[in-house]
């Protein structure tokens, strides 16, 4: 099995050659290494891209996902159509310009994804942190809480779900922080769902996990009020009456995960 995708500037770049050939001799910055799994920031005639390479999960792997009633995810084409499903929905994110998979055996399958780096950006984690506890004036807040409620709503409303969906995996574009809405870019999809509509256990935890991000950000419990409306697109009283087990589960969640990740309770808001 071979599948490949290029854009206009990598076809022309490899014209006549072996993309996978290509992909295996780039180099660059490595940004993440994960097992058979590596993300590295190359630069091509000037222009920056991150690349996504996969080696194959192994067996081990598939079968633990399976045992736990997971679908597993084999390689870098699960991300590829998850980031055209977000641009077909509007929703701001990556830019794919190559992907390709190649082998019969899905635990060794080699696969890759290069998308176009998000110049000017900065991860909403690394944002807050630099707010240095102090809240930044309520129109940038505002704008945040929207673009984020937004992005979420739109995602969930049309059958995916992230299943890694934290602050750190939004990028804003800092030329437009004083807007209304500003532009967030969704990122790092390589797990996400894409369904005809999501299981409720799933929007949980992609809320839970947002929730749980935000929890030492210098926000304030109206922030999140706001985005409970926002995201159900509904007044907030409507909200904390027709949905008021869904956001107990999501706080339950939320809090657990707190718990679990830094051995102390969550701040109370």
């Amino acid at each position: 099995m071979k599948q490949l995708y290029l854009n206009d500037f990598f076809q022309k770049l490899w014209h006549g050659r072996d993309p996978f050939s290509e992909v295996a001799s780039l180099s660059g910055r490595l940004v993440r290494q994960v097992k058979t799994r590596s993300t590295t920031r190359v630069e091509i005639a000037g222009r920056g891209f991150f690349l996504k390479h996969h080696l194959g999960v192994g067996w081990k792997e598939i079968f633990k996902n399976l045992l736990q009633g997971k679908q597993p995810v084999l390689g870098a084409g699960n991300e590829f159509r998850a980031l055209n499903r977000l641009h077909e929905l509007g929703i701001p994110t990556m830019t794919p310009c190559g992907c390709g998979e190649r082998g019969f055996d899905p635990a060794h399958r080699e696969s890759f994804l290069i998308t176009e780096e998000l110049a000017d950006t900065v991860s909403l984690e690394d944002l807050w942190q630099s707010w240095h506890g102090v809240r930044p004036p309520f129109a940038v807040r505002l704008g945040l809480v929207r673009a984020l409620a937004d992005s979420a709503r739109k995602l969930h409303e049309h059958g995916i779900n992230h299943r890694d969906f934290y602050l750190c995996h939004f990028r804003l574009d800092r030329a437009t922080a004083d807007a209304p809405v500003p532009t967030l870019y969704m990122m790092d999809l390589h797990r996400a769902q894409m369904r005809r509509r999501i299981p409720r256990r799933y929007r949980i935890k992609d809320i839970a996990g947002l929730y749980f991000s935000s929890m030492d950000a210098p926000v304030s419990r109206h922030d999140f009020y706001r985005f409970m409306r926002l995201y159900r697109d509904k007044s907030l009283r409507a909200t904390l009456t027709e949905d008021a087990r869904f956001w107990r589960n999501v706080a339950v969640a939320a809090r657990k995960l707190y718990r679990k990740e830094h051995g102390r309770n969550a701040p109370e808001f």
